[in-house]
């Protein structure tokens, strides 16, 4: 099959430079001309860093004009957001892999008394669980402290876009009456829980954390809410993300690190790690294209976990990179983010790329068995591992380690 022609080259490479690449003085005269001359194809050509002769710009001009206007055409066609690319991205070449989702809290035990609010607030979704199954606490008080928490916290964090209270003290009431009539779901029953203000749910604006969309409303709920819902958990917030998932800020401010008010929280998923770390929910839904869970989990001090891409369904959600965008728990510990992992991960009929894959969290690890690499510069190879307070408690526990050297450029 032959290749383009070097006419078709070079309309192609001029039509996006021109479009989309041009220097920003020469964007505003062709946004005031509405027109593309010669000069506006010479000044992209430079700034491409190629050159062309003055025939051959003659002879492309009106192709690049009738490629803009094509592209004017479609950016008119205003595509939703849950439209789906035209291919089917699965990272395991196959589909769903038969297997069990197994994640069961470890058995903490743990009683009510002498626990103040603000220590309820901090205690884990495991401890929590234990106290919603055993009566102790019931799920409209515990939805009550993190809604006076929330409100309290907020103005200072800056990491609540709407609280959703009447829809939470409902689902709260409703997980206490099956509770009591013995039908307990599980140990996400009952529990509050933030959810980052990508995804739709009903009831509550979906902004995206920003201005031009701050009153958007899906009205309906994404399928990671729907799965929560499911295991009876009870959503009290749409928490706070830069924009257009983004870094920490968006149209209501700077999210804050709890840890340091004086520093952003870092993003996109800020309010959900901000939330999670100050004790205004159970636990927190994140999303990660680049480092959005990661980089605040690191910030706040909790528990990010980034799911591999395709474990947890995006639908419902702003879409930013459909190949790369993932969705996964922040919580305050890693087997609280096990448990919400089980519960939010498989296939969804709404999302192609999510699959059913086995997923289990151990009860007990047997750290003698455990080899652990630690990663250290490609230049250190055979220096001594690193010593600190991460690889001194591995050490403790028994733990084998190893240094891994890795370079991001090829040998």
């Amino acid at each position: 099959m032959p290749g383009p022609s070097r006419k078709e080259l070079l309309v192609s490479l001029l039509t996006t430079t021109a479009v989309a690449a041009l220097p920003s003085a020469i964007s505003a005269a062709v946004q005031t001309s509405n027109e593309i001359t010669l000069d506006d194809l010479k000044a992209a050509s430079k700034s491409a860093g190629v050159s062309f002769t003055e025939t051959e710009l003659k002879a492309i001009v009106a192709s690049v004009k009738s490629n803009r206007e094509a592209a004017n055409a479609l950016r008119g066609e205003g595509l939703p957001n849950d439209l789906e690319a035209a291919f089917r991205f699965v990272p395991l070449g196959g589909g769903s892999v038969p297997g069990n989702v197994k994640a069961r809290p470890t058995g903490v035990k743990v009683s009510r008394k002498g626990f103040s609010d603000e220590d309820i607030a901090f205690l884990s979704v495991t401890q929590l669980a234990h106290l919603i199954k055993t009566k102790q606490l019931r799920s409209r008080a515990l939805t009550e402290i993190y809604l006076a928490r929330l409100k309290r916290y907020d103005p200072k964090l800056l990491c609540v876009v709407n609280l959703t209270e009447e829809r939470a003290l409902r689902e709260a009431d409703a997980a206490d009456r099956e509770i009591a009539e013995g039908r307990y779901r599980g140990p996400l029953h009952g529990i509050p829980y933030g959810l980052k203000d990508l995804f739709a749910a009903k009831g509550a604006p979906t902004t995206w954390g920003a201005g031009p969309y701050r009153d958007q409303v899906l009205d309906f709920d994404s399928t990671v809410v729907q799965k929560l819902n499911v295991a009876g958990a009870v959503l009290v917030a749409k928490l706070t993300n830069g924009a257009l998932a983004m870094d920490d800020k968006w149209f209501g401010g700077q999210t804050k690190n709890p840890w340091n008010t004086q520093q952003g929280s870092s993003g996109s998923s800020a309010g959900s790690a901000s939330a999670t770390a100050a004790g205004l929910v159970g636990f927190a839904i994140g999303t990660e294209t680049l480092g959005s869970i990661v980089s605040p989990s690191i910030r706040c001090r909790i528990t990010g976990l980034r799911p591999t891409y395709g474990r947890v369904s995006r639908h419902g959600g702003m879409v930013l990179a459909q190949t790369m965008d993932k969705v996964g728990p922040i919580c305050r510990t890693a087997e609280d983010a096990a448990l919400v992992l089980a519960a939010i991960a498989g296939s969804d009929p709404q999302d192609p790329s999510a699959v059913d894959h086995p997923f289990a969290y151990p009860k007990r690890l047997d750290y003698e068995k455990l080899k652990i690499g630690v990663l250290v510069p490609a230049n250190r190879r055979s220096a001594p591992l690193p010593e600190n307070p991460v690889t001194k408690l591995l050490k403790e526990f028994g733990a084998r380690l190893e240094s891994i050297a890795f370079s991001p450029l090829p040998p």
